[in-house]
């Protein structure tokens, strides 16, 4: 026994068996994570992919859905959904659409608010969407977002006097468009406001229509703190002075509008 130990201290001090070692090692490791990268890289995993062509605008169902493998290392470099649940529900983007056996990638699904038509289908019956125009500075450098409620100031002079003052109170801001018609606050875009949306009375429509019309008359928003949009009420007009010289010019006009 003593022998077959001294015999095996002698091998491994012999430097032509510690540099042979040494080598063997080395390779092992290198091939050991060689290895480890291959299966990394072609280590399929599964993906959602379209079943159809997925147009514009369009629901994503779970029929609209299967799952492909598709190398991992494919997806390091894509942005792409991964779970079909996250996409069930969702919605293609505007101005794109995606083919039968596409990926599904994030810039191109949004939640069905982020649609610009989307706030149409919300409109209680009785109420009209208005647009009101503005621009960065009218918008306090595009600072005005969706779901805020703000005041909107009518300034015009008649008859030399001069009519500042609120016209409607606490009115929600449905939308930001840009020149477009496109949504202002689209991650991607770094667009320019040009329209606010509102939905208003019928009632309320018709005078801020008239408004529009009328030679030397702005409207301008008017934004409020955090504590005003929850303890804002109901939207109202507020000026009867506005509001009767608004009636005054209606029937200077014939009244029929």
């Amino acid at each position: 026994m003593g022998n077959l130990i001294n015999t095996f201290k002698r091998f491994l001090t012999n430097k032509t068996t510690v540099t042979i070692l040494g080598i063997v090692i080395g390779i092992a490791v290198l091939f050991f994570f060689y290895m480890y990268r291959v299966n990394n890289a072609v280590n399929p995993r599964e993906i959602p992919v379209a079943t159809r062509t997925i147009a514009a605008t369009e629901e994503i169902t779970r029929d609209d859905i299967k799952m492909v493998s598709i190398g991992s290392s494919f997806l390091n470099d894509a942005d792409v959904y991964t779970s079909a649940d996250s996409l069930v529900g969702k919605y293609v983007n505007t101005g794109t659409s995606i083919p039968a056996g596409g990926m599904f990638y994030t810039s191109q699904v949004v939640e069905k608010e982020e649609l610009p038509n989307s706030i149409f289908d919300e409109i209680p019956d009785g109420y009209t969407i208005y647009q009101l125009r503005v621009d960065n500075e009218s918008t306090y450098a595009n600072s005005i977002y969706p779901g805020d409620r703000i005041d909107l100031w009518m300034s015009t002079t008649q008859d030399g006097l001069v009519y500042y003052g609120e016209f409607i109170h606490g009115i929600e801001v449905l939308a930001v468009r840009d020149s477009s018609g496109e949504n202002v606050f689209d991650v991607t875009s770094g667009r320019t406001p040009a329209w606010l949306l509102f939905a208003v009375p019928t009632d309320m429509y018709r005078y801020l229509k008239v408004a529009e019309f009328l030679s030397g008359v702005t409207i301008t928003p008017l934004v409020r703190n955090t504590n005003y949009n929850s303890d804002v009420g109901s939207t109202e007009i507020t000026n009867e002075v506005l509001l009767q010289m608004i009636e005054s010019r209606i029937m200077d006009m014939g009244g029929s509008y």
